[in-house]
């Protein structure tokens, strides 16, 4: 019997465009997302590296460009978070029926840029239906290493067989189910956390 729930942000809450970056490295030239690149965007997220250390890593792709202006960039991806999905998980919460968390891979940038979009008000909304909040860039682990998803079943004593995980990569959701947790790799545009209580 599922007991617990740990649900991903983006994609699932906030809608994301995560080809902008590229697209925008294209326009200046670069056509590939290096290994430079995505170590240093790994690094971001778990916290290793400052903002500032990861936007002039950043700008190696956007030279003509400012700071700023590539920190605008790399917080493009992030768009709207529909009023019907927090009218859900407020729903959920409420009902008490299971123990709810939030395992985001983040940054630094984009939490106070979330903040900014959709305002204080709903954020502190959104956070206050979960048990714990857990940010990549504050606990220094990501997924989809297998620690990240020990890390959370161990401080809240969760056990596996009694959890359920949402996200929309089947990389993160293929490692948590080696666990033995429960998962649900959610198809963006085909599908909607709003639809969970089929999948659970």
């Amino acid at each position: 019997m599922i007991k617990n729930i740990i649900f991903d942000f983006g994609d699932i809450f906030i809608n994301l465009d995560k080809g902008v970056v590229f697209r925008e490295m294209q326009k200046h030239g670069n056509n590939d997302l290096t290994p430079d690149l995505l170590a240093l965007n790994n690094d971001f997220e778990i916290g290793h590296i400052e903002p500032e250390t990861f936007v002039n890593g950043l700008r190696s792709s956007f030279p003509t460009i400012s700071s700023q202006k590539t920190i605008d960039i790399w917080n493009s991806m992030l768009l709207d978070f529909p009023d019907y999905r927090l009218e859900f998980i407020e729903s959920l919460a409420n009902e008490g029926r299971y123990r709810l968390f939030l395992l985001s891979n983040t940054n630094a940038l984009h939490i106070p840029h979330v903040v900014k979009i959709i305002g204080r008000d709903k954020y502190n909304r959104f956070k206050s239906c979960f048990e714990k909040f857990y940010l990549s860039h504050q606990i220094h682990l990501r997924k989809p290493n297998a620690d990240i998803y020990q890390f959370v079943l161990d401080e809240n004593e969760l056990n596996s067989t009694e959890t359920f995980f949402v996200d929309d990569t089947l990389e993160n959701t293929d490692a948590a189910k080696k666990l033995g947790i429960t998962v649900w790799n959610l198809i963006v545009g085909k599908e909607d956390i709003i639809q969970l209580k089929s999948k659970l």
